[in-house]
């Protein structure tokens, strides 16, 4: 009778987890629908397109739910009192009609449910995926920062501005505006390389964990200090085309790296080079661990 018994309880909770699965597909399929169309065809708000980077997370994240579904089902049944909690404000948010707060209620409701049906073991098994879904859930964050990167601005300006100079172009720099053959560029606040550096620190997250170096303090702090680094580089490097094809009347050109597919194709080359970068760190700390082992010996 015991074999039956845990045959029937195994059936019910794998139609409970359908069912709940189901009702999170009707609610939340046009919200997700709604962010893919926004990133892939760029017809929303430019805060919205920061998160563009949810294209490759989100997909992330339910794969390695998949891939955890083992561990998942064999930890015990605990219920925890603040997965009711989160699942009545993932609730009240998404029926609030805000905007931002019916974005946040999705990894809301997703951590809720985590720690109602396994409590924090379960939270703590899902919890890179949660931070993966959170990270990609568009809220008004960039348009909160946006009034504080004057000082990026005039970096960018400046570094553009030196580097034509030295090409010869007669380039003058005006805070965050470039004056360039009777032209001028403005280094504006969406052009700060936020977006970029948003996505930058979201796929090295991603990298971090796929090489399982989160574990590591050493190689996650000077890796996302490089992805910094070259993320604000690249930047510099792009707005100085941007400068010099503006400047040179070559309008195909700048619309096509600003506007166009031109500018994707730049940050996913600027983003292959985080790959090698995390390769190269890996194998620098390695070293230097075998080595320390070996002095201690």
């Amino acid at each position: 009778m015991a074999i039956p018994q845990q045959l029937k309880n195994t059936n019910t909770a794998q139609l409970l987890s359908l069912a709940i699965f189901g009702v999170l597909i009707l609610l939340y399929a046009p919200i997700l629908l709604h962010w893919l169309d926004g990133w892939l065809h760029k017809n929303i708000s430019t805060e919205h397109e920061y998160f563009s980077h949810g294209m490759i997370g989100l997909p992330f994240a339910a794969y390695l739910v998949w891939l955890g579904r083992k561990q998942w089902q064999r930890l015990p049944d605990c219920i925890h009192p603040l997965g009711a909690i989160l699942l009545l404000v993932g609730g009240v948010f998404y029926l609030s009609g805000v905007t931002e707060w019916v974005n946040l209620s999705l990894p809301t409701i997703l951590a809720g449910l985590c720690l109602w049906f396994k409590g924090v073991p379960g939270l703590r098994l899902q919890g890179f995926s949660l931070l993966l879904v959170f990270l990609a859930a568009p809220t008004a964050v960039p348009y909160l920062i946006t009034p504080y990167t004057l000082p990026l601005q005039s970096f960018i300006a400046g570094t553009a501005g030196f580097i034509l100079n030295q090409f010869g172009m007669a380039v003058t720099v005006d805070s965050v505006n470039l004056y360039v053959g009777g032209r001028i560029v403005e280094v504006a606040p969406y052009c700060a390389g936020l977006k970029m550096l948003f996505t930058t620190i979201y796929v090295s997250l991603m990298l971090l964990y796929w090489t399982d170096s989160l574990s590591s303090r050493r190689t996650t702090s000077w890796f996302l200090m490089l992805a910094v680094v070259i993320s604000i580089t690249a930047n510099i490097i792009r707005n100085t085309a941007l400068t010099f094809f503006h400047g040179t009347g070559q309008e195909g050109a700048f619309k096509w790296l600003h506007d166009s597919w031109g500018g994707d194709l730049y940050s996913a080359c600027m983003l292959l080079l985080l790959v090698p970068l995390l390769n190269r760190i890996n194998s620098y700390f390695s070293t230097v661990e075998e080595s320390e082992v070996q002095a201690e010996n």
